[in-house]
């Protein structure tokens, strides 16, 4: 027998191993059309390419004299795994005979990466050169969905799959299943889900996971139960997801028979699913019975640790997490999967600047500064506790700024109240080509929100649309809460009825739209139509509907809420629920009950529960308790000039101008500003802001006046009680003229065709003499002119308001 030559292989040398040479599978030989050195060449380039040697593995590639395109095809591969991308589409472009596996190599490669417009026009490619795709290929392609940019392509997709015969394939509808559901287009995924011939544990958990990601807790859980019925064997995900909807509904008592049903099942030594209980515990505020799990866990990984130290770092317990913080060091953990971004994540949002510094310092220490997630991390909690400025210089010391990064700016400009600043930063963003997602969308809604900007916000609504995010449940949510905040309820009664899926976040921001605009009754009924859905109200849902009791008067419906509650529904009131309780009573003048709740709080009353129960007190002149009340705010480190304000207007409203005096010192002596009343309105996309102090063109001096005789010819007479100066009568009747909202109101008049409604937003509560005024000139003018003030929204019609009086 004659010795065969190594041909490629003998470029090699001593490299080529001696004993490399295998049985030959026939399969194999047969893909190498029964070429025995080809098939030796392409076993030794599998092997450097699993080894990682790409370079030996192209030298061997290049110097092969036979090649087919299964040669090809793992050359490609081996570029793709290992992210040079580059190079795997260059060997793709000149290999001229590509097969179903080439294609769907590239396809996957660019779905791996989230590019999904290039994986897409290489899938079309790949139609248009006659090759029929199979459904490898149409799952690799799938694999786009994880790019939130992608959502609109998975309907195309879809299509294909219908096309090509693979509808009842279980793989490829698994895949879709889970790709609608990672999209947000939860609807999509339950059509889907319900037309599927055949299911298995990996389309419940798909569905399960899509569920709780957008919120929908309790349908979670019956998938749960319907796997359980069909006797479907759960696995790790299962798991995982049941916990996740467990913590989302706050049910301790689920989650603990989950444990039972894990041990059970023995997925107890399973470290993907004991971290996920970690979490349940940690997040259900039972952080003991997290670290007794902890320490009996036979394995615990980087996850496990991260869980705790979060843990701990939400309770404040800084020695625990400390402690955790360096046995993670001890054991040689890669300080990139060290909790940084999370912690700081935490710092920012409770927010706690000197455990971000610690933080900081930290990953300094260990060199861990420039990993992404954790750069963008430290931008985000410096500009989430108001240090805006070293937010911002490390915001521009970044090369590679991201979506992220530009997030988390705008972010920290809304906490920190600049909504106009943030509106810049998404302008530069979009000028510097970083395309916004979800979270960016949510943010920039919230400024537009705050000053109520409705042109801006019908220009985001439709950009929304346009990137595909329309469909999910919290880009819906966000814009309720946008057309809520502009004044539009019947817009946003429409987009509310149109969403084609609603999870408790939806129903609450529905809640809330109709207490802000004083529609308590409206508000109750879709709170009992909710109730009637299943769906399980939460801490904030409380909220919304006291605070709807509480603008409306409805003082007995208020406190069966709050009764029912705790009674009902195990929510633990908070002290917002009984700031809430206490603005209805003292709305109403009920200050005995008002006393009474405040003796049987479980907590001190703090600033928030003072401020109200002083404000109740402006409207019913109490003057003792409210002296009381502004004595134990003025007793704290008290920066907010509201009720220094609220009590100098008490006494100046009964001539006490001495006692105003003396509180005003006492604002002047602590360094209290306060913030001048403005107000201003939306015209062509512009916006226009007015005070008190302005200077008025000769027009809006005219039309104010011909306004003001033509009020006192409808019964008009000021209340002087509201021009809170020590100044002669006259002058007092004249001060009113020029409060804010009126002046943009003239000017909205003059600039707009007749009929066209007014829409003005003020930084401050309005007086009554401009509550009365403005009902009194939508009459005259014939226009509805909506005022949202830092109360509430006041909708002004033919001379009467939305708040029949009651605000």
């Amino acid at each position: 027998m004659k010795p065969f030559k190594l041909h490629g292989l003998a470029a090699f040398g001593s490299l080529a191993p001696k004993t490399m040479l295998p049985k030959i599978p026939d399969s194999q030989m047969i893909k190498t059309g029964f070429d025995l050195q080809t098939y030796h060449d392409n076993h030794y380039l599998q092997s450097l390419i699993n080894n990682g040697d790409l370079l030996l593995a192209r030298k061997l590639f290049d110097g092969m004299p036979l090649k087919n395109t299964f040669t090809a095809n793992r050359m490609i591969s081996g570029y793709a795994k290992s992210g040079e991308l580059d190079e795997a589409r260059k060997l793709f472009e000149i290999t001229a005979d590509r097969t179903k596996v080439t294609w769907t190599i590239m396809i996957g490669a660019y779905s791996q990466l989230s590019r999904s417009q290039e994986a897409f026009e290489l899938f079309n490619d790949m139609l248009r050169s006659g090759e029929r795709p199979d459904h490898v290929a149409l799952v690799a392609l799938l694999g786009v969905s994880s790019d939130p940019q992608a959502s609109y392509l998975v309907n195309q997709i879809h299509a294909h799959v219908v096309k090509f015969g693979f509808v009842s394939t279980l793989l490829v509808c698994n895949t879709l299943v889970d790709s609608y559901s990672k999209c947000g287009l939860l609807a999509h995924a339950r059509s889907l889900f319900y037309e599927m011939p055949e299911r298995d544990s990996v389309t419940y958990n798909a569905m399960l996971m899509g569920h709780c990601k957008e919120g929908f807790y309790s349908e979670a859980v019956e998938l749960f139960m319907e796997m359980r019925d069909l006797e479907l064997k759960p696995s790790q995900f299962t798991f995982s997801g049941v916990l996740t909807a467990g913590t989302g509904l706050g049910d301790f008592q689920f989650g603990q028979q989950v444990h039972s049903l894990i041990i059970k099942t023995e997925f107890d030594w399973n470290v993907f699913v004991n971290n996920s209980l970690l979490d349940f515990y940690s997040k259900c505020d039972r952080i003991s019975d997290a670290r007794k799990l902890f320490d009996e866990m036979a394995e615990r990984d980087n996850v496990s640790y991260n869980v705790m130290i979060s843990g701990y770092a939400w309770n404040g317990r800084t020695r625990e997490f400390m402690e955790l913080l360096w046995e993670m060091q001890s054991l040689g953990f890669d300080p990139k999967q060290f909790p940084f971004a999370s912690m700081l994540s935490i710092a920012g949002a409770l927010p706690n600047l000197e455990m971000g510094k610690q933080m900081h310092a930290q990953v300094i220490l260990l060199d861990s500064a420039s990993d992404d997630l954790v750069g963008n991390a430290l931008i985000d909690m410096y500009a989430k506790c108001g240090e805006l400025e070293k937010a911002g210089m490390m915001f521009r010391n970044r090369a590679d700024r991201n979506t992220v990064s530009w997030t988390a700016m705008i972010s920290g400009f809304i906490q920190n109240g600049l909504h106009e600043e943030a509106l810049n930063m998404f302008c530069e963003m979009r000028r510097a080509g970083s395309i916004p997602d979800q979270a960016t969308f949510s943010s920039i809604l919230r400024a537009s929100a705050c000053l109520a900007l409705l042109g801006l916000g019908k220009q985001l609504h439709s950009y929304i649309i346009q990137c595909g995010y329309m469909a999910s449940v919290f880009s819906g949510s966000a814009m309720l809460d946008l057309y809520a905040k502009c004044g539009c309820l019947s817009e946003t009664v429409r987009l509310f009825d149109e969403m084609p899926e609603r999870n408790i976040v939806s129903w609450n921001a529905m809640i809330a739209a109709y207490a802000q605009n004083g529609q308590g009754k409206n508000a109750i009924q879709l709170f009992r139509e909710m109730l009637k859905m299943c769906i399980e109200p939460d801490f904030v849902s409380f909220l919304n509907i006291l605070s709807a009791c509480s603008h409306a008067g409805l003082v007995d419906e208020g406190l069966e809420f709050f009764e029912h509650m705790s009674t009902t529904y195990m929510i633990k009131p908070k002290k917002e629920h009984y700031a809430c309780v206490i603005d209805i009573l003292g709305r109403v003048g009920q200050f005995d009950k008002l006393e009474s709740l405040i003796d049987a709080m479980p907590f001190e009353p703090d600033q928030i529960i003072w401020s109200s129960i002083l404000n109740s007190c402006k409207i019913h002149k109490k003057q003792e308790l409210a002296t009381r009340a502004a004595e134990k705010l003025f007793s704290t480190e008290l920066r907010d000039a509201a009720p220094y304000v609220i009590l100098s207007n008490i006494y100046s409203g009964t001539g006490r101008w001495e006692e105003a005096a003396i509180v005003k010192k006492l604002m002047r002596d602590r360094g209290v500003k306060k913030v001048p009343a403005y107000s201003w309105v939306e015209i062509k996309g512009k916006i226009h802001k007015f005070s008190a102090n302005d200077e008025l063109n000769k027009e809006i001096k005219v039309t104010l006046e011909e306004l003001d005789k033509d009020m006192k010819q409808e019964g008009y007479k000021p209340d002087t009680q509201c021009a809170l100066h020590n100044i002669d009568e006259e002058a007092k009747v004249e001060s009113l003229k020029y409060h804010s909202e009126r002046l943009a109101i003239v000017f909205a008049l003059i600039n707009t065709p007749e009929g066209t409604p007014i829409r003005v937003i003020k930084n401050l509560r309005a007086c009554n003499d401009c509550h009365n005024g403005i009902k009194i000139i939508s009459k005259i003018v014939r226009r509805e002119i909506t005022v949202r003030d830092s109360s509430r929204f006041h909708h002004f019609k033919d001379g009467f308001c939305s708040c029949g009086d009651f605000w």
